[in-house]
């Protein structure tokens, strides 16, 4: 990821001072037991102390080995010794990006409504370079390819990271420390600590079966301290399970085999004692690693106070991370539990009431009837609720397979694709949705009523995509579908026909499209009402297709009329009265009023730049349009740099080769020359060309 982007609106990086008290960004305080690591703390900190410039290190080793808790113990305890300590999970580009982001919004309060994610790490490394005396921990990479550039981009201050990869860390860093096992003796010393117990041989034998590595002592001495079992009790059951567990981990480290055979032993208690808890950790297993709202995990217990015994079970024994409000679990847990529930080996040890394939199916079905009962429906107001649960919902389709998931799937990453779609996601939104129709399909046969809403929404998305060719047989099919399934004056039927005549516009006959549009608003109006917000959508098409067709001034009208429903049933700032005030604007400037449709284009643009994503598709049409107005006004200057960033948005969100591109290159040009700038134009008048052309 190379950190450098459009200028951002937030001021030069280096105005910002460092926070007068400091700041400190750790993810969580140090361990308090925390044994036999001072060489490698004074290692660390005698690089820190030497060199200038960009001072980089290294600590590589294997998982569970303790390399993230020796940076927070040197972070945390040389905290006064930095302006800034910040930490950011490094596991992805996207993980840089977002940590980088935060950092920016903590130093920039106000980054957090002017900046996207990405321009605000752009800006969080600008300040970075105009102020030295920091701390910057990357933590978990696992590329160095990930953080290269942004090495590259530094240029005063300290950076520490994290990483299991032993992939060349020398060539771009000042040092590397590679962190072993603990030594015995402080093995010995941390397990004692930890679980309370004075058993100094028992200690040095359990150490050595777990080969030394923090993380499996650290879960040991929670569940010896937390089920008071004897260290030698604990050594017997781990000696008795380890074959089935070493078979259950897919990859083969000394650190994720250790690991698991404690987790095997720890599975087993929580089983004896809380087959709720049990549940929980399957589900969680096929989730994404993101934070879970707890509800969603209601319909596993039988009560609330039964989820929160079995979440805190499962929390004291360090097997989540959990807060009043969210469960975590980490990556490994979550790798370990799936290999057990989807082994068919007979001695799988207490993972679930039936090891191998059934448990593995029947936890597939939980979390999937758990996620479709937590879902809301896909509306702006349940956009934030949306966010948090599409992670898991793309985790979960990633792990089960159509025959189990079936329609109850199909259904749900439909729902998935359809938010993925409002947010201008649409190539996420047609692969689900390709799936969610042949899923469907083959569930349901080929004239379900659910299966002509697969089709539709998927043509929908085709459309979007600028493959309106494609999504036609689509649409057709749907609405002989549902015609026949559900009546001619279905609301649905009617959906049909406005998005096939959208589609029939785009292919440049709006004349087929007039008159199924207008069937479309009459079954709306009887089956909903007149004032019912879908109506408002119908009206609006239906003006589009008549000013295509040459007659504005029959649209007006009924635009009108759309955008007084929509601000009366869904508000002043929803994002469809950014789009119906928006095609009023596009209809008043054809009929001669550039003036009156620049201020309704300046107010849809300002809502959809608050409501939207700033690199959402409709943003660049609010640009696009708002653009071409200041033109017809003799302000082709003042357009120019509006769509500029139309054209960004576009590429970026639709791809380069979209229809939406052409038109975007198309305008940019014309307003070159209106600027006598006709040299620049041409060659972005051929691109549009070429692209209008493309088979």
């Amino acid at each position: 990821m190379q950190f450098t982007g459009p200028p951002v609106p937030l001021g030069p990086p280096s105005q910002v001072p460092v926070p007068v008290a400091g700041l400190v960004g750790l993810p969580k305080p140090p361990a308090r037991t925390f044994v036999g690591r001072d060489e490698q703390l004074a290692q660390v900190g005698r690089l820190v102390a030497a060199g200038a410039g960009v001072v980089a290190q290294a600590v590589h080793g294997l998982g569970g080995v303790g390399k993230s808790e020796l940076a927070l113990q040197f972070a945390h305890a040389r905290r006064g010794q930095f302006t800034v300590v910040w930490w950011v999970l490094a596991d992805t580009p996207a993980a840089i990006e977002s940590g980088l982001a935060e950092l920016a919004f903590r130093l920039h309060p106000d980054a957090q409504v002017a900046a996207t994610d990405e321009q605000a790490a752009v800006w969080a490394v600008g300040w970075l370079q105009s102020h030295p005396g920091w701390l910057l921990v990357l933590d978990n990479v696992e590329h160095r390819d990930d953080v290269e550039p942004l090495l590259a981009d530094l240029t005063g201050g300290h950076v520490l990271i994290t990483t299991r990869r032993d992939v060349g860390w020398e060539d771009i860093t000042d040092g590397c420390l590679r962190l072993e096992v603990l030594r015995p003796d402080a093995a010995v010393a941390l397990l004692r600590r930890l679980s309370g117990q004075d058993d100094p041989a028992s200690a040095a034998v359990l150490a050595g079966e777990l080969g030394c590595l923090p993380l499996a002592l650290q879960q040991a001495g929670a569940y010896l301290r937390q089920t008071r079992t004897a260290m030698a009790g604990y050594l017997l059951q781990l000696r008795q399970d380890p074959a089935g567990m070493l078979r259950a981990v897919a990859a083969d480290t000394d650190a994720e085999r250790a690991v698991a055979r404690v987790w095997s032993v720890t599975l087993t208690e929580v089983a004896a004692h809380n087959r709720t808890a049990v549940t929980v950790l399957n589900v969680l297993s096929c989730l994404a690693p993101d934070d879970l709202p707890r509800e969603v995990l209601s319909p596993l217990a039988g009560s609330a106070a039964d989820l929160d015994q079995a979440l805190g079970l499962l929390a004291s024994y360090n097997m989540l991370t959990l807060t009043d409000a969210t469960v975590t679990v980490h990556r490994l847990v979550q790798a370990v539990i799936r290999a057990q529930l989807q082994t068919t080996a007979a001695d799988t040890a207490g993972v679930s009431d039936t090891a191998g394939s059934g448990a593995w199916t029947t936890t597939l079905r939980t979390a999937l009837d758990a996620l479709n009962t937590a879902r809301p429906e896909v509306e702006f107001a349940t956009w934030p609720r949306w966010a948090v649960l599409s992670p898991h919902i793309s985790a979960l389709a990633g792990c089960c397979d159509d025959a189990t998931g079936g329609n109850d799937l199909a259904s749900l990453i439909a729902a998935n694709a359809y938010f993925d779609w409002e947010q201008g996601r649409y190539q996420a939104a047609v692969q689900a949705e390709t799936r969610a129709l042949a899923i469907s399909e083959q569930a349901l046969g080929p004239n379900h009523s659910d299966v002509a809403t697969r089709l539709h929404n998927l043509a929908v998305t085709l459309r979007a995509l600028g493959r309106a060719g494609e999504a036609e047989p689509l649409q057709r099919r749907a609405l002989a579908i549902s015609e026949q399934a559900l009546g001619p004056d279905h609301p649905y039927v009617a959906a049909r026909l406005d998005n096939l005549a959208l589609t029939l516009a785009d292919l440049g006959r709006a004349g087929e499209a007039e008159p199924l549009q207008r069937r479309a608003l009459a079954i709306s109006e009887q089956t909903l009402g007149p004032d019912h917000p879908t109506v408002a959508t119908r009206l609006n098409n239906l003006a589009i297709t008549l000013r295509q067709l040459g007659r504005p001034g029959e649209a007006e009208p009924l635009q009108r009329r759309a955008l007084a429903i929509s601000e009366q049933t869904l508000g002043p700032d929803h994002p469809y009265v950014a789009t119906e005030l928006s095609n009023l604007a596009v209809n008043l400037r054809q009929l001669g009023r550039a003036a009156e449709a620049e201020p309704l284009q300046r107010r849809a643009l300002a809502i959809s730049e608050q409501a939207l994503d700033p690199y959402h598709p409709t943003v660049a049409i609010g640009l696009n349009n708002l653009a071409v107005t200041l033109r017809d006004l003799g302000r082709a200057a003042e357009a120019e740099p509006l769509q500029r960033r139309a054209l960004a948005i576009s590429e970026h969100a639709l791809g380069p080769d979209h229809p939406d591109v052409a038109v975007r290159l198309g305008n940019l040009a014309a307003t070159l020359r209106d600027l006598g700038r006709a040299a620049e134009a041409e060659p972005l008048q051929q691109r549009a060309e070429a692209i209008r052309q493309a088979p």
